[in-house]
């Protein structure tokens, strides 16, 4: 980690880097995540009484932000949910809202290891896809955090409905498919679902605009000839509506190349075509001679796009910095596949007035859980979480509204969080 009281000569400057790389979501664009975290559980809560049957006695309850967490680990056949250490060590658990003890912990897992956790900590891209994401899934960002509540609340059903704790359960499987009901990337045209049809009707309620600041930061970077690239796992008319509503009417004018869809973690690891679009519609594949400065598409690959600004950049060894929050799409694995360095994005510094930081997020109390704790630490140990971004990116922050009112090439400190 780093702080904004460096003055050291081995620190970080975002103007040591030629090229440089942001997400979208709840990384240049910021959300107010209270109410879209509060709207994502009505919907599935909706989606999962109506179409699935669940009890409203339990998912008709008022929301509880005390309970959601980012980064806890859903272990669906047993129908709990985790924390872990870097080795895996599970460090909590909860029998849907029912916290674990000590001995319950064992019983589900022996030396509080789980074969599948302790892959993910290996590589977490081990567990992305195939048969391990069918029995884990990870809570990365503020798109399915409130998945662990939904989550919780069915096993609860589930056991009450029953009359004791089953032995397997397939509860993820009907929330995976409200997820899916709720961010179907058709629904912004189609009008389907309600996620798409709140952020279009309301976005004053779900957006922060940009500042002045961090629009001139931007602009300031582009006066020294870097070149900034917008890279987002969001369709083309989702994410047009999102940085107008923040960014301003004109934010592709900041970047070079704008890559939608890009389906990270992938993006950093296959070798996808990009897409032309005609509007908001994909069209033919494009050749790397035939990406455009100014353009946008969708898919895509990590060595073609670095090929291409390579070229734009008319540079021999061009550095690259890639700026997001989703820890295992936007910072372990482009650190790792891509030898591209990284900047963690992390409202949780904020909200828990980490390493300096002033506890003033607006979203404080849907961000810090007084059930499981601090998102960094457990029981004075590190959680895997505040490994991985210590380990894999070079800086991590709160906002990009805080390093843009810093000067732009202030230098960072070296430092733990």
């Amino acid at each position: 980690m780093f702080s904004e009281k460096s003055k050291s000569l081995t620190g970080f400057k975002f103007t040591d880097y030629d090229c440089i790389g942001f997400d979208l979501d709840n990384t240049l664009s910021r959300y107010k995540v209270g109410a879209m975290i509060e709207m994502e559980y009505d919907i599935m809560a909706k989606f999962l009484v109506e179409k699935k049957g669940y009890s409203k006695k339990h998912l008709y309850k008022p929301f509880d932000h005390n309970f959601i967490l980012r980064g806890l680990i859903v272990d669906d056949e047993n129908g709990n949910i985790l924390r872990i250490a870097p080795d895996g060590y599970i460090l909590q658990a909860a029998h849907g809202t029912k916290m674990l003890q000590d001995e319950e912990i064992e019983k589900y897992y022996p030396r509080r290891h789980w074969e599948i956790s302790d892959l993910f900590v290996q590589d977490p891209l081990t567990t992305w896809n195939g048969p391990y994401s069918e029995k884990m899934r990870t809570l990365l960002d503020y798109f399915d955090i409130a998945s662990s509540l939904i989550f919780a609340r069915a096993i609860d059903a589930v056991d009450e409905q029953k009359g004791q704790k089953t032995g397997k359960y397939e509860v993820w499987l009907d929330i995976q498919a409200a997820l899916q009901d709720m961010f179907n990337r058709d629904n912004f045209q189609t009008g389907a679902g309600l996620y798409f049809e709140k952020m279009k009707a309301n976005p004053e309620k779900y957006y922060y605009k940009c500042s002045d600041k961090l629009l001139n930061w931007l602009k300031l970077l582009k006066k020294q000839n870097k070149s900034l690239f917008l890279l987002t796992g969001s369709h083309v008319d989702f994410a047009s509506h999102t940085a107008t509503n923040t960014v301003g009417p004109n934010w592709r004018d900041y970047f070079d190349i704008v890559v939608c869809f890009a389906k990270k973690p992938g993006f950093f690891t296959l070798k996808r075509d990009f897409l032309k679009l005609d509007g908001v519609h994909e069209g033919p594949a494009v050749k790397l001679d035939q990406l455009e400065i100014g353009g946008m598409y969708t898919h895509g690959n990590w060595t073609d796009l670095h090929k291409f600004l390579t070229k734009h950049l008319k540079k021999d060894n061009p550095k690259f910095l890639y700026i997001g929050d989703n820890l295992v799409q936007d910072i372990y694995t482009p650190h790792i596949h891509s030898h591209c360095d990284t900047v963690t994005v992390c409202e949780e510094l904020e909200a828990e007035g980490v390493q300096g930081y002033h506890e003033r997020h607006p979203d404080q109390h849907f961000l810090v859980s007084t059930f499981w704790g601090s998102y960094f630490t457990c029981n004075k140990a590190d959680t895997n979480w505040a490994f991985l971004m210590k380990k894999h990116s070079k800086l991590c922050v709160p906002s990009l509204e805080y390093v843009a009112s810093l000067p732009i090439d202030h230098e960072y400190e070296a430092s733990d969080v």
